[in-house]
């Protein structure tokens, strides 16, 4: 199922979302549809869609005390860092097998040989990682390739009764490499929409590449987001909007 919420910041719709669903936030995934900077006379803007796989909702934990300052940008889903507590990479249940031994099975029938292991475990989500000599193929250009098999195992996990369980596949820790090339384009196009006060449209990204760029961008002042196009993989126009 499919909401839109919105509010001055992605943090704000985010809540509002949580409120009228009453549900937490591992429980949807959010794709901001466009995003708007406040400024002297104008307020911010952020409009988001989320994703929920399951319609009931669940009572809301009390807000834990956040200690230390939030980080500016949010990082790509999957994405696996070095400060992560360490994690056993072997199966731990009959999901998590049969997941890997799905995964297996479809990297051989592509004629490719790949070892795929847990590279971690969270609430209604786990990660794979897939360790094979072909890699630069299973992941494809710009992702696709890891982006169909994510698709399809998750098409599998939901056969499974795990349908409210996400699985984030990556390889070669593509994921996080991507959000580290993402991040640069998206102020490289900032600079240059100022620069020429006119609109840039980007290549046809999935959700979270997308979400990436309306974050990044809606930090900068005089330039805002939005997502065109239909299906998964949209389009996210960059303009100016300070004095002409």
């Amino acid at each position: 199922m499919v909401y839109e919420f919105e509010g001055r910041t992605e943090k704000e719709a985010i809540d509002r979302a949580m409120v009228e669903l009453g549900i937490e936030k591992d429980a949807f995934d959010v794709e901001i549809v466009e995003a708007q900077r406040g400024g002297l006379f104008k307020k911010g803007f952020v409009k988001i869609k989320v994703h929920m796989d399951e319609p009931q909702a669940r009572p809301l934990k009390k807000k834990e005390e956040k200690g230390g300052s939030s980080m500016k940008v949010a990082r790509v889903e999957g994405a696996v860092t070095q400060n992560q507590p360490s994690i056993h990479p072997k199966a731990q249940n009959d999901f998590e097998r049969d997941t890997i031994l799905f995964v297996e099975n479809i990297i051989k029938r592509m004629g490719y040989v790949g070892k795929i292991s847990v590279a971690f475990r969270e609430s209604r989500k786990i990660g794979l990682k897939i360790d094979s000599a072909d890699s630069s193929i299973l992941i494809g250009k710009k992702g696709k390739n890891l982006d169909a098999l994510q698709l399809l195992v998750n098409l599998y996990a939901d056969k499974l009764d795990h349908g409210e369980t996400r699985v984030i596949l990556d390889s070669e820790n593509y994921r996080l490499r991507r959000e580290e090339t993402l991040v640069r384009l998206a102020y490289t196009v900032a600079d240059r929409v100022k620069k020429t006060r006119t609109s840039i449209l980007l290549e046809p990204m999935n959700p979270f590449d997308r979400r990436l760029i309306h974050t990044t961008i809606n930090d900068i002042a005089d330039v805002e987001t939005k997502s065109e196009g239909e299906g998964i993989y949209k389009q996210v126009r960059v303009s100016y909007q300070g004095i002409r």
